[in-house]
């Protein structure tokens, strides 16, 4: 009788911890920036849960070293409304609650070189549902257009927007590479704000001079893009070598992609000391029950 179970009534993150064997440590890498996005969907659904954002990251890093992980780990923070009233369609009226677990992790995606379809089903419009926040019933969108895109063959779909603009993907967002400028989609177009679009957009900036142009981009766009590629916490950065059955500039991970590939993954290990501040370093340990 969860009223999140029946309607879907919660909002989630997706932390990664990335296992440092040379530490023997793992990086949680933007737990907080998580955590404030986590709150922002808190105050659309009305979910009075009793923790500030330092809380819930004290809670995490206590349960990390708990659970004794020595390898890459998802997080997963789930604030819902709990209380057991079937037929309520009132927020104002529903208890909120907490969880949060930690699992092994790890490749997502399944490929380092994708092959993508754009999805029959659209991204959801932010004035039917919140696009840019983490709602648990939000993901049937996600759910539908990744499943048609997997029974097709192809590894990942990609989700336009109601007026036929490329959006994301079905858990990632996109960019583009063209004639040495990076290009995203704005927020505007239903994305979600990601930590890794966030992440990927400074390192281009600050690493290697490339502003990130965020505008509205058509499908044919990417057909004829240099390259193009998908970011996210689970995904990481990944790139996109075919979509449509149309291969990707060459067909191949691109030097852009690969060069802001290989800084993200020694960032997020915690090895570049000039990010550290990005990375909570946690050492797991064993608690007696």
């Amino acid at each position: 009788m969860t009223h999140a179970l029946h309607y879907g009534t919660g909002v989630f993150e997706g932390i990664r911890g990335n296992w440092n064997a040379e530490q023997g440590a793992i990086n949680i890498f933007r737990m907080r920036e998580h955590y404030d996005r986590l709150l922002d969907g808190c105050k659309i659904l009305m979910l009075d849960i009793p923790y500030t954002a330092d809380d819930l990251c004290n809670i995490t890093v206590e349960l990390v070293e708990r659970n004794g992980h020595n390898t890459d780990i998802y997080i997963r923070p789930l604030a819902y409304k709990s209380e057991e009233l079937v037929a309520n369609l009132k927020l104002q009226d529903l208890a909120s609650d907490f969880t949060l677990i930690t699992v092994p992790f790890g490749n997502y995606l399944g490929s380092d070189r994708l092959r993508c379809c754009t999805s029959s089903w659209r991204r959801v419009d932010d004035p039917m549902i919140p696009a840019r926040i983490k709602a648990c019933g939000i993901y049937v969108n996600s759910i539908l257009a990744k499943t048609e895109a997997t029974l097709s063959g192809f590894d990942e779909a990609i989700l336009l927007n109601h007026d036929g603009h490329v959006s994301e993907g079905s858990g990632e967002n996109i960019f583009m590479v063209k004639n040495g400028r990076l290009y995203t989609p704005a927020l505007e177009d239903n994305v979600l704000g990601g930590i890794t679009r966030d992440t990927v957009m400074q390192l281009a900036k600050n690493e290697l001079g490339i502003d990130v142009d965020m505008r509205t981009i058509d499908r044919s766009e990417l057909y004829l893009a240099d390259e193009v590629f998908l970011t996210g916490t689970a995904a990481h950065l990944t790139p996109v070598v075919e979509l449509d059955c149309r291969p990707i500039g060459d067909g191949q991970p691109g030097p852009i992609s690969k060069e802001i590939q290989r800084m993200y993954f020694d960032i997020v290990v915690g090895n570049n000391a000039k990010y550290r501040h990005w990375c909570t370093r946690v050492t797991p340990r064993l608690v007696p029950a």
